[in-house]
């Protein structure tokens, strides 16, 4: 993850994207256990000392409620206060980018990847595979959004983060196109949308999910986002990543989850790798379920 400067601190704020927080690796044995360089699934007792260590890491340190959540479950007992940041109509979009497997948890997204890597590989919530076709499941001919870590394929998960800001900004490549000159501690907002990759394509096109123009208002809109898919759960949490695996977020943001998948034809999400605005080329890693109540913001 590169580093974008913030004017109330002398630490970075992450980018590329900020909310995913790709480079936050384990010290020591936890490095090594996490497989660091390879793909191997961690041991249970990887992901428990994570917890632990997060728990242990933010205890009394005044750290506001964080994410991602199971949207499900509403209860939660940090009481850290911000303000809910506008409605994304009435905010410039800033980023879009996307997580393989969902970082959220919620019932049409509820099924384990597993332990992945230990670094946000792997990991994460599916959808039920078992309720596509044969034909919405028939392989690619050619690899999709293919990386180090990950190559999509029809029946993966994909989690779209449409990210927003108070900051007068055009939409670009990472989360530093949602900071400004002007403005370095702006509202952020994260609409979001999990979607299901099939090979039909008569599925909608990522194109025109992630499409994008500047309203009479002078704001940057996103105007791709289904509004079909159930009423979006609004909820107080931070930045994501496995960054954030181990320490809290001290970033604030609201976020607004839906809580039914959508169908994309994975064609159109291989375009889009190949050449977008927000020079995105594959699926990011995601940050272990956030379970502790104490680090939770109750639903309302």
């Amino acid at each position: 993850m590169k580093r974008i400067a913030i004017a109330i601190a002398a630490s970075a704020l992450l980018a590329a994207p900020v909310f995913a927080g790709e480079n936050g690796h384990h010290d020591g044995a936890h490095q090594a256990a996490a497989g660091h360089a390879g793909h191997a699934a961690v041991a249970d007792q990887v992901i428990a000392e994570q917890r632990q260590a997060l728990a242990k890491n933010t205890k009394g340190k005044g750290f506001g409620p964080q994410s991602p959540r199971d949207i499900d479950a509403i209860a939660g007992n940090n009481t850290r206060l911000f303000n809910a940041a506008p409605a994304y109509t009435e905010m410039n979009l800033c980023n879009i980018h996307f997580h393989k497997n969902a970082e959220h948890k919620a019932k049409d997204f509820s099924i384990y990847a597993g332990n992945g890597n230990g670094e946000g590989y792997q990991s994460g919530y599916k959808y039920n595979t078992a309720l596509l076709s044969k034909a919405e499941l028939t392989a690619t001919k050619h690899k999709v959004c293919d990386s180090t870590h990950s190559t999509l394929r029809p029946g993966d998960t994909i989690e779209v983060h449409y990210v927003h800001t108070t900051a007068q900004v055009k939409p670009g490549p990472t989360l530093g196109s949602c900071l400004s000159d002007a403005i370095k501690n702006p509202q952020l907002r994260v609409e979001t949308q999990v979607f299901v990759l099939v090979n039909d394509k008569h599925a909608a096109s990522f194109k025109d999910l992630t499409s994008y123009s500047k309203a009479k208002s002078g704001l940057y809109q996103a105007n791709g986002i289904p509004n079909n898919t159930g009423v979006a759960v609004q909820y107080e949490g931070s930045t994501t990543g496995p960054g954030y695996n181990e320490k809290g977020s001290p970033f604030q943001v609201s976020w607004s989850v839906r809580p039914h998948v959508a169908k994309v034809n994975i064609a159109t999400v291989g375009t889009w790798c190949e050449k977008n605005d927000f020079n995105e080329d594959h699926g990011h890693g995601v940050r272990n379920l956030v379970i502790n109540p104490d680090l939770l913001s109750a639903i309302q």
